[in-house]
């Protein structure tokens, strides 16, 4: 799969999120090791010093530690992975909420949007249960 990245922002904090997403859906358990540097590369399909920067970056928000020649781990610290969880839960509500008052929604339109979207695919995974 081709990997696509957004030209509005740096590719190594895209490639940040992207793990940190891993992270919270369970794919890298607290003190899992990251991928090598140069694994990362070849599936993000990116040069190893964007990895690395990424990696730095991580390490930098606590979210990776760094273990002298083992390689890159995901923190044990669950506080850290708690405020990763609730700041990402943020930015990405934060970021729906200003493309939908961008196309002109109000907030009551924006609630019941969600409820009916939320209730469509709850009637869906019953039915596929």
């Amino acid at each position: 799969m081709e990997e696509i990245f957004d030209e509005n922002q740096p590719i190594y904090l895209q490639i940040v999120q992207r793990i940190c997403a891993q992270i919270l859906r369970g794919e890298f358990k607290p003190g899992d090791k990251l991928p090598a540097v140069i694994d990362a590369a070849m599936r993000f399909k990116v040069n190893h010093n964007t990895i690395h920067r990424a990696y730095l970056e991580l390490i930098r928000q606590g979210i990776a530690v760094t273990r002298r020649g083992e390689g890159t781990f995901v923190t044990a610290d669950q506080s850290v992975l708690d405020e990763l969880h609730h700041r990402m839960r943020k930015t990405f509500l934060e970021d729906f909420i200003r493309q939908m008052r961008q196309l002109g929604f109000t907030n009551a339109d924006i609630i019941e949007t969600l409820q009916s979207y939320l209730q469509s695919a709850n009637s869906k995974e019953e039915k596929q249960s």
